[in-house]
């Protein structure tokens, strides 16, 4: 097998071509007929420390955001200097009406082809850096979309002191968008547990990563995969190696427990047990699945989405036929 290739300055060039070609390839970009309802956008701390707006007109408007915390705490966390602080900087980073605007989008696309979707009701706000490793959360029963913009404040920020620095480049405003999509698109394509076979892993994945495609077509790839531009470059550079790795290995239908945690579990890089394990992207199982669920539509693009979440993995991967190819 040949030893994994590294991404140089040198060849930069070469894989931003490809990474475009393969997005511009996209058999997603389409044009929506019937956009969803304008995205309402609440900016929920922007009154929470607003001194000249009364507590009890605040809990009054919001009635669920104060939980079980005592009205006397709640009132001092309002004019907490340090709060009002994170807060100022994290809206900072914030455009609104592109968010509006990019959620506009996203939610009329997931409508496009789940037409009972419904946009959500999206709520901003600052849990000052209590909530940011889980920065999204959705109530169904309201249809209440809550993001914590404490969680997006930008990768190395000093207020991320002690947080894995792995853990930080999804951390961006321009990762806000996808992060929802992906939620949304695991709720339409939860995860039984049926199988541990690794090809099962990955193709479920894959499926995730087909429905960005759909939700996110004019989104960078990388931005979806949760990963930095550099991360993407190498997965696509090495993207043979990989496969073939999977395959010389006998993983692809193993069902080791621990090749969960090896390729699909986030971290800061990849686990193969070989030297090149430090350089490598994370999920590269991930990536993997996804690249053999796009072979699969390049093979069958009449196939509907609704249809081909319904497929087995095993059908998926035996109709997919993916063999990428080593470049000279």
């Amino acid at each position: 097998m040949k030893i994994f290739r590294i991404a140089a300055l040198t060849c930069l060039l070469f894989l931003s071509m490809q990474s475009c070609k393969k997005e511009n390839d996209s058999p997603w970009k389409i044009e929506i007929e019937n956009p969803t309802e304008k995205v309402e956008l609440v900016d929920i701390s922007q009154e929470f420390y607003d001194a000249n707006v009364p507590l009890q007109q605040f809990t009054t408007k919001f009635p669920w955001f104060q939980g079980t915390v005592p009205d006397e705490d709640f009132g001092k966390r309002r004019v907490d200097p340090e709060e009002i602080k994170i807060y100022k900087e994290a809206i900072s980073k914030i455009d609104k009406n592109k968010l509006q605007a990019d959620f506009q989008d996203l939610f009329s696309h997931i409508k496009n082809y789940f037409p009972q979707f419904k946009s959500p009701k999206v709520y901003l706000f600052s849990s000052a850096l209590q909530m940011v490793q889980e920065p999204i959360i959705y109530d169904s029963k309201t249809n209440f979309l809550f993001v914590d913009i404490t969680g997006f404040m930008g990768d190395k920020n000093p207020n991320y002191k002690g947080l894995e620095l792995y853990f930080q480049k999804s951390m961006n405003p321009n990762n806000i968008v996808p992060k929802v999509s992906r939620m949304f698109a695991e709720n339409i394509v939860p995860y039984t547990g049926e199988s541990q076979k690794f090809i099962d892993l990955m193709v479920y994945n894959g499926k995730i990563m087909t429905l960005q495609d759909a939700f996110l077509p004019n989104t960078p790839d990388y931005l979806k995969m949760d990963y930095t531009k550099e991360q993407y470059d190498w997965a696509l550079s090495n993207e043979a190696n990989i496969y073939n790795y999977f395959v010389e290995s006998n993983l692809i239908f193993g069902d080791d427990h621990r090749l969960a945690e090896r390729f699909i579990a986030p971290g800061p890089f990849s686990k193969f047990y070989t030297e090149i394990d430090n350089s490598s992207s994370p999920m590269i199982g991930v990536f993997t699945g996804w690249q053999i669920c796009r072979k699969y539509y390049q093979n069958k693009p009449e196939t509907s989405l609704t249809d081909f979440l319904k497929k087995g993995a095993t059908e998926i991967f035996n109709e997919a036929n993916y063999k990428p190819k080593l470049e000279e």
